[in-house]
């Protein structure tokens, strides 16, 4: 009897032990959730994540709080993720620097992009966009490629992160140019630079330049991205500019969690931030920054990174950039 009794209990063990992750994951969340935003207060980044969260919260009656990990172009924040517990409580805001060009340009970023991660939602894409400071003579971006192979090195451009940086050194491969590269720690110190002529073009959101385009301070040349803008539906893209290396380069914000994260935790992620994204007030709040929401499911989001991931790395290569 002894026998089969611990044997019975041991197997309501197991059958309970088995059971209590399964129930965990239906549940969730049943506490509150961290969301590593790898940048500084008050850039698109952190804008984006404040606009979400509080349907968030309203949806899973729990706790989301905003940890701001800026550094090293977000990959500081980025790293800290990875090598969080993959149980969904920790997630991270993720965009095209960290994720897919800062790994091909620093030495030792802390994660491999392709290995330490699992993909939740993209969340928004944008084009980036070339303006000029008005002094300088071109107005479209060819003309800016005939200007610069007339002054080899004496056009600079500007960037205040990684991605914009890459864009132009793409730009520069696919017009066969040489251009001056400034690096800025962030677009208002850039933009100033360039309203005031310190610096010739730039490469940026739309949303640091479009108010100076329309006030005529700046040019716009060309958009650096897959379509045209609604604020400037006039500025042709780099593609129909005739540069078709640029036809599938876009900017996106996402979500992303330690890659051991299970499989139904991923997806309820995923459908709360889609949810959350559909509402119109987030919708119009987004579109105000210049941004298009643009959800998409896990595998769309995984391809998307590892197809950007692949294109950047053989601009690194092609150009030789290192982080500066």
């Amino acid at each position: 009897m002894n026998i089969k009794k611990n044997i019975f209990t041991t197997s309501l063990c197991i059958l309970f032990s088995g059971a209590m992750p399964a129930l965990a994951q239906d549940n969730f969340p049943s506490r509150p959730v961290r969301w590593i935003i790898p940048a500084p207060p008050g850039g698109g980044t952190d804008a984006v994540s404040r606009i979400v969260t509080p349907k968030l919260v309203e949806m899973w009656k729990q706790q989301v709080i905003i940890d701001n990990r800026g550094g090293v172009q977000g990959s500081l924040g980025t790293a800290l993720a990875a090598k969080s517990a993959p149980d969904g409580y920790t997630i991270v805001f993720a965009y095209s620097g960290p994720i897919v060009v800062n790994p091909h340009i620093y030495s030792e970023v802390g994660y491999d992009t392709l290995r330490d991660f699992a993909a939740i939602t993209r969340l928004t894409q944008q084009p980036m966009i070339m303006t000029a400071h008005p002094s300088l003579p071109a107005a479209t971006l060819k003309e800016l490629a005939a200007y610069a192979r007339q002054n080899p090195g004496k056009v600079t451009f500007a960037s205040s992160a990684s991605l914009q940086h890459l864009a132009g050194e793409l730009f520069k491969l696919s017009a066969g140019v040489n251009m001056t590269h400034i690096p800025y720690k962030g677009a208002g110190p850039a933009v100033l630079d360039l309203l005031g002529g310190n610096v010739n073009t730039m490469i940026s959101n739309p949303t640091s330049v479009v108010p100076h385009v329309k006030s005529g301070k700046l040019r716009a040349l060309g958009i650096i991205g897959a379509y045209r803008i609604d604020a400037l539906r006039d500025v042709p893209t780099a593609a129909e500019a005739g540069f078709p290396e640029f036809a599938n380069v876009i900017e996106w914000y996402g979500v992303l969690a330690p890659a051991a994260t299970p499989r139904s935790i991923v997806n309820a992620l995923n459908n709360a931030f889609a949810r959350a994204l559909q509402l119109p007030d987030v919708q119009q709040r987004i579109q105000a920054l210049g941004m298009t929401p643009s959800t998409s499911t896990p595998a769309e989001y995984d391809k998307q990174i590892r197809a950007d991931y692949a294109l950047w790395g053989k601009v690194v290569k092609a150009s030789g950039v290192k982080a500066e």
